[in-house]
């Protein structure tokens, strides 16, 4: 497609459906309009069913047939069993939550394994804002510092020093920019990072 997006998803996406085995149950936790949960379903037969509080995009989902449960994640997944889920999918949404340890913590009751991804606050751009005395604005974080919904920042090295405190054992990383995956210093050059990981 000439978005530059792949199966007709974002790059991002695509990683994190690379990483579920066909046929998977799996859990999107923020699942926004339900865009990768109908991925999954149709080109992946998955199991599928999403957590979203937005009113907007909780019926998006259900246009697109997607299982959608409407609720607050800072309440927790009480609603679901442990080890229900192979995959449990938390797609730019960590950074948003108050209680980062407690949602990751649940994420591994719940599921096999995680996938999270977040804006990298680690990018050279944000550094070079922050010297010129602003708070970094840019295509993964659009928001001015008053009015952002983002209230826990990190850069990669942040991510996987919270992921060892946890006792999770990352099994992969992807790392982004502009929709363009990269490899090379992505602790600087990347804009969204995506982790796959499991209990250690």
């Amino acid at each position: 497609m000439s978005n530059g997006y792949r199966n007709g998803i974002r790059p991002d996406l695509a990683r994190i459906a690379s990483w579920i085995a066909d046929g998977s149950r799996v859990l999107d936790l923020g699942c926004g309009d339900g865009t990768l949960l109908a991925h999954l379903r149709d080109k992946q037969h998955a199991r599928t069913v999403g957590v979203e509080i937005n009113d907007a995009s909780v019926i998006a989902c259900v246009r697109r047939g997607v299982n959608v449960i409407q609720q607050n994640l800072e309440d927790g997944l009480a609603l679901f069993q442990d080890g229900h889920f192979d995959s449990v999918v938390l797609s730019q949404t960590l950074q948003a939550v108050h209680n980062t340890e407690r949602i990751l913590q649940e994420m591994m009751r719940v599921g096999r394994e995680g996938i999270v991804s977040f804006p990298n606050f680690g990018h050279w751009t944000h550094g070079w804002s922050i010297l010129r005395g602003r708070m970094p604005v840019s295509k993964q974080m659009p928001y001015e510092w008053y009015n952002t919904p983002n209230i826990h920042l990190c850069t990669l090295a942040d991510f996987e020093d919270l992921a060892r405190k946890l006792g999770l054992r990352i099994l992969e990383r992807a790392t982004f920019a502009n929709d363009r995956e990269v490899t090379v210093a992505p602790g600087l050059r990347s804009t969204l990072a995506v982790y796959r990981f499991t209990a250690g």
